[in-house]
């Protein structure tokens, strides 16, 4: 990593579940009181708000396309999310989601590069040959990839590594360990 040279021209765009939140196997966060951040992700969040130019959250959210949840559902728990992040002195410039089902075959959806272009119409300066993608699934990686990014893997599941060899360029076991080592 020491070869990236990450400076505050580079952007971080980040998973959500699996990577800030705790994921709920087999089903969807649909209320804030299901919401439970990661050990260590508040402060990793204000680690990286000092090392990268933009903070991006980029995440599939298809509990919306199911129903599970609506629009304002999300917007609740998102709001809420960086409310808590900028108590700990954390930053998130930006939270993109796409409400597509898998099948829909959206472009939107990870690992198709929509939410990468919108954060860029958002932000003109990002360079995707300068930016990160952190996340926890083949989508995220592949997405990232696909962007032209660099990618890495939060993971703690030896495992999920093996079998996404070759889709990541370094993987942590946390974000808080991802952001302690580019400090």
């Amino acid at each position: 990593m020491e070869s990236w040279n990450i400076d505050r021209n580079w952007t971080l765009f980040l998973d959500r579940d699996g990577v800030i939140n705790r994921r709920i196997v087999g089903g969807y966060v649909t209320r804030w009181d299901e919401f439970e951040f990661l050990p260590g992700v508040p402060e990793a969040l204000k680690i990286l708000a000092k090392r990268f130019g933009r903070i991006i959250v980029v995440s599939n959210q298809q509990g919306i396309g199911k129903g599970l949840m609506s629009e304002a559902d999300l917007a609740l728990i998102h709001n809420s999310m960086l409310r808590q992040i900028e108590g700990f002195r954390g930053r998130i410039d930006l939270v993109l989601h796409s409400p597509h089902l898998k099948s829909d075959g959206s472009p939107m959806r990870k690992p198709g590069i929509g939410m990468a272009i919108e954060a860029k119409r958002v932000f003109p300066e990002i360079d995707f040959r300068r930016s990160l993608m952190a996340g926890d699934s083949e989508s995220d990686l592949l997405f990232g990839r696909n962007a032209g990014m660099k990618t890495v893997l939060i993971c703690d599941d030896p495992g999920t590594e093996d079998a996404l060899d070759g889709l990541f360029d370094i993987s942590f076991r946390d974000l808080y360990s991802f952001a302690v080592a580019i400090k």
